[in-house]
């Protein structure tokens, strides 16, 4: 039943604002029917690096970045839940305990497999219908610095996250609504313990301190980020979930709370931004037809354009494919170094073709028509062809021509990307999904919203229009497809990845990883580890990361031996270090049942029956 808007002052005192939200039959439902249990999670260490068993499980399974979100999926499982039910719950935590990487005023791209059909939901961000492709260039028509565009209004999109929840939830959720907030209602209300990561993020940002709201939130008088463990409340989130708990994604897309944010958004002190109440009210999650492509004895899924992530990493497996075999992928439990120079060369290649073709398909025609040109056999062994025992280098690698007629477009110069979380479950109903979930930078725009209600605390708006193309045209004159319009969604690497067996249909694995747009490249390095080198999937996750966007090549800090970089280097590459902080989560199917992995890079888990 749908319950009365609610209106919320900003001066409501916190006990009067609970007692409405309460009253209301959907969250009166969840505090009596769903009864949570408080985990008792510490804080992992503050290493940097922490080792991870890997997890067996039989009947259900649940990878999330931090404890606490997926003991609150595990929990709804538990419960009878689907893995959808379970992913809202754990989206919800993520939001108050991960405020960095994700959250309920970001996007989010989801693979659902319901045991026959692969559905993919989007939930990315859109551009306010008040911009246009001058959005990001100053009075000179110059681009904007990257960071000084971040932290800001303009960068602020139209959040899709609890809009495509909610239409996943409708066809595939079996737990009612409300009752997938208890948990992250619970905690936001009655306290959490601020994690070593979470205190990082915050002790090295500069401009979430000056936000008017997270800085007096997230720091102490002093500008001391809080220390880990430091038990932290957040009542204005914990009011917002009530009332998206009670009121679905209206709770946030219209009423007082949406009137907070498109606030938060105009009144930016330096560059506000043009989201309006009417951008919020008509946002529309989509359903699109997943890109499912053959390799080896597999099917992979993945999410189409705007996402380049699928494609992208296909590209990088068909040109390996094409390549002679090695006889010795792994040396003393690590890539090679001739197939990091394969890797490193075919990534060149691929994003070479993404930073000219990829972009909303409701904006930009595939190459021939059809994305799925981009990965013909015959397309690729040509574009194999590039790659030699020496690299490309920087710049070298130029786009091909995978459409029958040359396209009009320009390249996209390189910007940056960065933050995320990935979410991977499998129910004990036959469902499994792929999530990865984002506020783009870390702590997105550095505004935060209260939902109206004078509480302290609230949520984190996303950055996600600098995904777009700064430059509408490119040296060439050419449009950029990339290139900011209204009403479009950035591209994203993003790249939720489901695997079934080919013959049998079976499903095989749920991964994905965050790290802008090297998340490509963990996702890709990932699947081959699994499925062609035998790796389980915590043995995967574990292997040292090596990354080029078509420039220098970045190898994992303490990841490889002195060797490695001396061999890369005399093969033609720019080589240095750089901590490249993954996130990958990954499920496999296993002859027991199911096996999970999580990142040791970062504070995930994985828990299971």
């Amino acid at each position: 039943m749908r319950v009365p808007p609610v209106f919320v002052s900003r001066r409501w005192p916190r006990v009067c604002l609970a007692a409405v939200l309460l009253s209301l039959s959907g969250g009166l439902q969840a505090e009596a029917d769903f009864q949570y249990r408080m985990p008792a999670i510490a804080p992992e260490t503050a290493s940097g690096r922490e080792e991870k068993p890997g997890w067996n499980a039989q009947h259900f399974a649940v990878a999330a970045a931090n404890p606490l979100a997926t003991d609150a999926g595990y929990q709804m499982l538990e419960a009878g839940g689907s893995a959808i039910d379970a992913a809202v719950a754990v989206q919800m935590v993520l939001t108050l305990v991960e405020p960095q990487s994700s959250g309920i005023g970001g996007g989010a791209f989801l693979m659902h497999h319901d045991g026959e059909d692969v559905v993919a939901y989007g939930g990315r961000e859109t551009a306010p219908g008040g911009v246009d492709e001058t959005l990001f260039l100053d009075e000179e028509g110059e681009p904007l610095d990257f960071m000084t565009a971040v932290a800001s209004g303009l960068s602020v999109g139209v959040p899709g996250t609890v809009r495509m929840l909610e239409r996943a939830h409708r066809e595939h959720g079996r737990l009612p609504w409300a009752e997938l907030f208890t948990p992250a209602i619970r905690l936001a209300e009655e306290g959490f313990a601020v994690s070593p990561r979470l205190h990082a993020s915050l002790d090295g940002d500069e401009q979430l301190r000056a936000d008017p709201l997270a800085g007096v939130f997230y720091y102490t008088q002093a500008g001391e980020a809080l220390p880990a463990g430091h038990e932290l409340k957040n009542p204005a989130l914990g009011a917002i979930l009530r009332e998206i708990a009670a009121e679905g994604s209206s709770g946030l897309h219209t009423g007082r709370i949406a009137e907070d944010l498109v606030f938060r958004v105009q009144n930016h002190p330096e560059r506000p931004g043009s989201l309006s109440l009417e951008d919020l009210a008509s946002y529309a999650a989509k359903t699109r037809e997943p890109l499912c492509t053959p390799w080896r004895a597999y099917r992979v899924c993945g999410f189409p354009p705007p996402s380049s992530g699928h494609l992208t990493i296909m590209q990088i497996l068909g040109l390996l494919d094409r390549l002679p075999a090695l006889e010795s992928p792994l040396v003393e439990g690590r890539p090679s170094d001739d197939w990091l120079h394969r890797f490193l060369e075919s990534a060149r290649l691929a994003f070479a073709d993404r930073g000219k073709y990829i972009a909303d398909p409701d904006f930009v025609e595939a190459p021939g028509g059809d994305w799925e040109t981009m990965l013909d056999p015959d397309y690729l062994a040509l574009r194999a062809e590039r790659i030699g025992e020496r690299s490309l280098g920087s710049g070298g690698a130029e786009p091909g021509n995978p459409g029958a007629l040359a396209t009009a477009w320009a390249v996209q110069p390189h910007q940056p990307e960065s933050g995320t979380s990935h979410i991977s479950i499998i129910d004990e109903h036959g469902n499994a999904l792929a999530m990865t979930t984002t506020i783009e930078q870390a702590f997105g725009s550095r505004i935060m919203a209260d939902g109206g209600t004078g509480m302290p605390g609230g949520y984190m708006l996303n950055n996600e229009l600098t995904d777009f193309s700064f430059l509408p045209v490119g040296e060439d004159g050419k449009p950029i497809a990339n290139r900011v319009e209204a009403g479009k969604r950035p591209r994203s690497s993003m790249s939720p990845t489901l695997v079934f067996d080919r013959d049998s249909g079976e499903l095989v694995a749920s991964l994905g990883s965050p790290g802008g747009a090297a998340i490509i490249h963990y996702t890709a390095k990932a699947l081959v580890a699994m499925l062609d080198w035998g790796l389980d999937a915590q043995q995967a996750l574990n292997l040292p990361h090596a990354v080029t966007l078509g420039g220098p090549v970045f190898l994992e800090e303490g990841g490889f031996p002195a060797v490695t970089h001396q061999s890369l280097e005399a093969l033609g590459h720019d080589v240095s270090e750089r901590e490249l902080v993954s996130g990958l989560q990954a499920l496999r199917v296993t002859d027991d049942g199911l096996f999970g992995g999580a990142d040791p890079r970062r504070e995930g888990v994985v828990m299971g029956k």
